[in-house]
Parts: structure tokens; C-alpha cells; sequence
């Protein structure tokens, strides 16, 4: 069993953070984590200096579809294989529980093995701070690796940023609450871009594989953010399937990994049959092809240019709790 991380009262009186929290360092405040990949490749995550396997546990909408039971064998199958990252929300959750929750059973004894990502969707500075406490609470931690600005949905979100949230992260990133700081995006690929610039991230969750025809979502905000030093993660890639008939969900996820620049891909998981054919994939990756990337891209086109998926409205929200 791993230790369990200290108490953020005892962190507090031990390192007197208080008066020096700028100057402290997450990693030295609460040592280094044991993550272990078991063998399995792994990548830098951007600039922080944390090495991951290039497949993410996704616990969104397709997760929390599981029953708990069989969602805490994923978790505990996916760790024992080498699959650390996980990533969650504060929306994230079905009628009984939340997603944190459910992650949390498994994190209050194994917690220094997991890289942990959650997000926050609030936008005002007391709103940021009530869902990161309430966050730490569900999860059974004291620290998140990855805090997350959660779908940013145009460039007036991305402009208004710093009024809140963003300054929210920053203090609890000096305290060493939060490790590193990333946002999301699904509707606007100018807006990811221009989020990317203003502010100090370290990572950028963008959906690759749904853009609507007019945003190059695979050309703007993605190599900029790469060329800055971040990490550059994608989710949303086996969606297509969806709409566009025939697709193969490994060659979709192939292709998200194949794309230049892009670090890794969140992956929901619903059954450990689906995980057990996932890490499979990832563990003996490949890159498709020159020829077989445009083949794809030529498939991809009706989804690309469907403008009525709900995933792909402002106010959607992957993982909400049912009402």
C-alpha cells in the first residue's frame, strides 16, 4: 500500500508555505510519485517534466456507464498495466455518484501511482475555489497533478479567463495543491489557440476528430501549442464512428496518435474487454501511414462537416450527472 499524501494542515505547518508559497515546489513538497508504466513506452508531457503512456483513462459519460464494480476493476486493471493517467471531471458522473468519487475509492490507498487530472467549469474566482475544495474532498487527495480549465467555448471565454479561475489555479498551484495547469476545448479552434497564448499552460485537451469543417482545429491550436512546450492531448477521437458509418475504433484512435504534435489520447472506457483491446493497441503502436492518414481524413469528412452533434454545442458538458 502506497502512503498516503499529508494532510494539507500538516503540509502547511511542515514547510511553512504560508509565507513562501511561490517559492516552494510542488514535486518537493510532496516527493516524487511512483508512477510505473510496467515496461510500456511512455512520452514528455510538454514542458513538466512527467513521462506518460500515450493512452489516458478517460472516466467521463462512457465510464460512469459501467457499473461502479466494473469501473473500480478498470481502474485497478489499467494501473496494474502501466496506465497512470487519468483523467476526470468535477461534472463528470451518473445518477449515483460522481466520477471523482468513484476514482477516489481507488486513490485513498494508491494515490502516488496515479497521474491525476481533474477540471473545473466555473469561470468566477469563489465558484474555481468551491469545485477545486469539494474536488480534493471526492477524490481522497490532497493534490491534483493536472487542474483543467474545462471547455473553453470561444475567444471572449479565453480573454476572461485570468479574471478568475486562472488566478484561482495560480494560488493553489503556489501552494502546491495543483501541480500543473491545463484547459479543454470542442467548438473553437481560434479560441484554444488564443488560450494558449495568453496564459501559462501546461497542457491543451482538444478534440481532434469532430471539428466542424471550418475549424482546423489540426492546424491552429495544436502545433502552436506544441512549439510553446505543452503537452497536447486528445479526446473525443472515436466518436466519428457515430455518424460516419464502417470507421474502425483502433483506427481512430491510430490516427488521433499518428497526428504530429499530439501527446497522448483520453480513451472512455466502459468494460475491461474494451480496455483489455485498447491497452493492446497502445502497448504495440504504430504510426498509420502518410497514405493511410489521408484515407482517413477523406472518411472523416460527412463527420467534420455535421454541425448538429450535441458534443459540439457551447453549453455541452461530457459526463454531466443525469437529472
Amino acid at each position: 500500500m502506497s502512503p498516503k499524501p499529508l494532510s494539507r494542515r500538516k503540509f502547511i505547518q511542515t514547510t511553512g508555505v504560508a509565507a513562501a508559497a511561490v517559492s516552494l515546489s510542488p514535486n518537493l513538497a510532496y516527493g516524487k510519485q511512483a508512477f510505473d508504466s510496467k515496461g510500456m513506452e511512455t512520452v514528455p508531457l510538454g514542458k513538466t517534466g512527467v513521462k506518460i503512456p500515450r493512452m489516458i483513462i478517460g472516466t467521463g459519460s462512457r465510464f460512469m456507464a459501467a457499473p461502479e464494480q466494473e469501473g473500480l476493476a478498470i481502474l485497478e486493471q489499467a494501473l496494474d498495466q502501466g496506465f497512470y493517467y487519468w483523467d476526470t471531471a468535477a461534472s463528470y458522473g451518473n445518477r449515483e455518484e460522481y466520477s471523482e468519487q468513484r476514482l477516489g475509492k481507488i486513490l485513498k490507498n494508491r494515490r502516488r501511482e496515479v497521474f491525476l487530472a481533474t477540471k473545473v467549469g466555473e469561470r468566477d474566482a469563489d465558484g474555481a475555489k468551491q469545485t477545486i475544495e469539494t474536488s480534493l474532498k471526492r477524490l481522497q487527495t490532497d493534490y491534483i497533478d493536472l487542474c483543467q480549465i474545462h471547455s473553453i467555448v470561444d475567444e471572449e471565454d479565453a480573454r476572461q479567463l485570468g479574471d478568475g479561475v486562472y488566478r484561482v489555479l495560480k494560488d493553489y498551484q503556489s501552494q502546491g495543491v495543483i501541480r500543473h495547469l491545463g484547459f479543454t476545448g470542442h467548438t473553437s479552434a481560434k479560441a484554444m489557440k488564443l488560450a494558449a497564448e495568453l496564459y501559462d499552460f501546461d497542457t491543451m485537451l482538444i478534440a481532434l476528430n469532430h471539428q466542424k469543417e471550418q475549424e482546423d482545429f489540426e492546424e491552429l491550436p495544436v502545433p502552436y501549442a506544441a512549439q510553446k512546450g505543452m503537452g497536447v492531448l486528445a479526446m473525443k477521437v472515436i466518436r466519428p464512428r457515430e455518424t460516419v458509418s464502417g470507421l474502425d475504433p483502433k483506427e481512430l484512435i491510430r490516427y488521433a496518435l499518428s497526428l504530429k504534435s499530439v501527446t497522448a489520447a483520453v480513451i472512455g472506457t466502459d468494460s475491461l474487454d474494451v480496455l483489455k483491446t485498447n491497452m493492446a493497441l497502445v502497448k504495440n503502436f504504430k504510426p498509420l501511414s502518410e497514405k493511410r492518414m489521408q484515407e482517413l481524413h477523406v472518411e472523416l469528412g460527412p463527420f467534420y462537416r455535421n454541425q448538429h452533434l450535441p458534443w459540439m454545442k457551447p453549453e455541452y458538458r461530457d459526463g454531466a450527472l443525469l437529472a
